[in-house]
Order: structure tokens, then sequence, then C-alpha cells
């Protein structure tokens, strides 16, 4: 058993313009299919850059405060209780903004499909994720790579 409104956290981020606080929860509870994380917003804060993946849906659920929440569609306000759910793919694209004046407490749960490749418009990165999903386990593979940069099929080989 875990609480969504503990403190023990399991990383911060630190990053100008992207600081938070995060409980693992899915990991904590050993989570093999189903990920969930708890993210708290300080005022002006952003979870990650925009964007979209391509093998895993995800679920916001407010738990406190107010987000301001960017898609496809524009951004439109979230608040205390208000979910949303972000499919696969480019209608799937999502950023999560504390545009508030107090902290937002958010629930972030996916499903956990591997290997996974995000997409990031703004920039045109492109992320690249292998990772047993697991506490215990290390990460295969993390890259992030400049979206636009190609090579031929066979190169190298």
């Amino acid at each position: 058993m875990e609480n969504i409104y503990s403190t023990d956290w399991d990383g911060t981020q630190d990053h100008p313009g992207y600081e938070w606080h995060r409980i693992r929860l899915g990991r904590r509870l050993d989570g093999e299919m189903l990920g969930a994380s708890i993210y708290v917003l300080g005022p002006g804060q952003r979870s990650f850059p925009y964007h979209l993946h391509h093998a895993n849906e995800e679920m916001l659920i407010v738990l406190e405060g107010s987000v301001h929440v960017r898609t496809p569609d524009g951004e439109q306000e979230a608040g205390k209780g208000d979910a949303i759910l972000f499919r696969r793919g480019p209608s799937g694209a999502h950023q999560v903004i504390n545009r508030s004046e107090q902290d937002a407490r958010i629930l972030m749960m996916s499903t956990m499909v591997e290997p996974e490749i995000a997409e990031y418009p703004d920039s045109g990165n492109i992320g690249v994720f292998a990772d047993n999903g697991r506490a215990d386990g290390p990460a295969v593979l993390t890259k992030y790579i400049d979206g636009s940069a190609e090579v031929d099929y066979f190169k190298g080989g």
C-alpha cells in the first residue's frame, strides 16, 4: 500500500521551467503493465516538454490544484478531480503546465508497452526507450536524438 499524498519522493527534476517532485507509484506497488506517477508541480512549472507516445496511452487525473493541459486542440484548464486521456500517436500529444499560484498534484498513469518511441513536436526530437520498467532492473536503452538526422538504411551494414 502507498499513500498518494506522501512527500517521500522517488525523484526530483530541477531543470528550470520543469521542476517537480515525483512518487513512482506503479513501481512502488510492483506494477508490471501499468505505470503511475504522482507529480507535484510548483507555480509556473511544466511536467515535460510537449510530447506524444507511439506505444503507450497515458491518463492524467488532477488530485490537487489546477493545471493547464496543452493538446493539439489548444490549452484547457483542468482542476481537482478532472481526468484526461492521451491516446497513442499525434492526437495524444500533451503537456501539463501549472499556471496557478499554488502547487498542483497530479497522477499520470500509463500502459507500460516497450520499446517506446516519443516525439517532441516543438523541438523535432525523438526519444527511444527500452527498459524492463522495474525499479530493480537496469535501463537497457534511453536515447534522445535529433529527429531531422537521417542516415541511409544500409549505412555501416
